[in-house]
């Protein structure tokens, strides 16, 4: 039974070979899309803009929405997470930093072996 709903805000970045960035936070072993929960006051590009500098060390170029969608959430067991998710143009090397602990650039139509989050699955189908 879901205990309740945790809205979050995503971005798909995409490299030049067409490959999707996934992140896996530190003390997990799933893979999901950068990004996070909202701060008070804060609209979706807002805070959009804070995780991607505050994870990846990247700034927001542009951001278009793909759309909102929903899922089991990956390390909140009996919890849902809801995401407002964009197609994100960031400007800047990115890297790992503060919670994150990994990166990997999947194929979006074949993304192997990696361990993705519910709501990943939902969004690769989407694109």
């Amino acid at each position: 039974m879901t205990q309740g709903i945790i809205d979050i805000v995503t971005a798909v970045i995409r490299n030049d070979g067409g490959r999707m960035l996934v992140v896996r936070k530190r003390g997990t072993a799933i893979f999901m899309k950068p990004g996070g929960k909202l701060e008070p006051g804060e609209d979706d590009i807002t805070a959009l803009a804070r995780e991607l500098d505050e994870e990846l060390g990247c700034k927001l170029v542009s951001a278009d929405l793909l759309g909102h969608f929903e899922a089991p959430a990956a390390n909140e067991a009996g919890f849902t997470v809801r995401a407002a998710t964009y197609l994100a143009q960031v400007d800047g090397e990115i890297g790992v930093s503060a919670e994150i602990e990994e990166m990997a650039w999947i194929d979006i139509t074949d993304p192997g072996e990696i361990r993705l989050a519910p709501l990943m699955r939902v969004v690769l189908a989407a694109l």
